[in-house]
């Protein structure tokens, strides 16, 4: 893939932030390695890929909180619109960490808000991080954070999962796209300590600006590439806990699990 990368023109972070998606829309992919790569190769003219300090491929980490009863995935598994999830957000080659909550209403629309989060390191993650003034009466500016963002009650929130994974950023000639695609994600689940390495699944999101044409759409439907939703922490909890229950995304499951020729659960 790094090879296939370099057949695209760069673009820079500063570049980037010309791209305004006022009123964005996601829509999520799911496929293997192999049709990544034609993928790729059919889109080389269309789509300039983000280049940071020579690296075209970026580092991630995010850990995940949740009640001791799991509440923000079962209203997931469950089928609620109105949903949050609460993670600590690390951008490993930028040296970046942030603690962020996405909320989704019920007309299917994310808002992500964050402050950054200081003495945290990915690369030697802290398990016991806590929040509430009970817990860590000193996290003052996170604990006001949450306070106003995150609807569960702080003092019960702890680690639940953990994962890691690479990154290509394309954004089209236009500028009214991004085309974030994410390849070797690695789930590890703190509850259970159960591992699993997804290295030939591939999760593609395009985010536009509402319905304007995009030149990736036909070529996703020429490789047959269809939109699956994918939760990294819901499908993650999923496939790394078999105490919680899964039975509405067993369909989902097994989809994927054709998709990259590999058993799951």
């Amino acid at each position: 893939m790094k090879r296939i990368l370099q057949n695209f023109q760069p673009i820079s972070l500063d570049e980037m932030s010309g791209v305004k998606l006022l009123n964005r829309t996601d829509t999520k992919f799911v496929t293997s390695l192999n049709q990544l790569r034609k993928l790729l190769s059919m889109a080389e003219h269309d789509y300039r890929v983000q280049e940071i300090n020579g690296q075209r491929i970026a580092h991630y980490y995010s850990t995940y909180f949740d009640t001791p009863t799991n509440d923000m995935y079962m209203r997931h598994q469950n089928g609620h619109q109105n949903r949050q999830k609460l993670r600590i957000r690390s951008y490993v080659d930028s040296h970046l960490n942030f603690l962020e909550v996405k909320t989704k209403n019920n007309h299917g629309r994310t808002k992500k808000k964050r402050i950054p989060i200081v003495q945290f390191d990915p690369l030697h993650p802290n398990y016991q991080l806590r929040f509430g003034t009970k817990n860590n009466p000193n996290a003052v500016a996170e604990n006001d954070f949450l306070e106003h963002t995150l609807l569960y009650d702080l003092d019960s929130l702890t680690e639940k999962l953990e994962n890691r994974f690479e990154r290509v950023t394309l954004v089209n000639r236009n500028m009214t796209e991004r085309l974030t695609i994410d390849t070797n994600l690695y789930l590890h689940n703190l509850e259970t300590d159960e591992e699993k390495s997804l290295d030939q699944l591939v999760i593609i999101e395009l985010k536009r600006d509402g319905l304007i044409p995009s030149p990736i759409i036909p070529l996703l439907r020429e490789l047959r590439i269809m939109p699956i939703g994918f939760s990294k922490y819901t499908m993650g909890q999923a496939l790394t806990n078999s105490n919680l229950k899964h039975n509405r995304l067993k369909p989902r499951i097994h989809q994927i699990e054709k998709l990259i020729g590999a058993q799951l659960l």
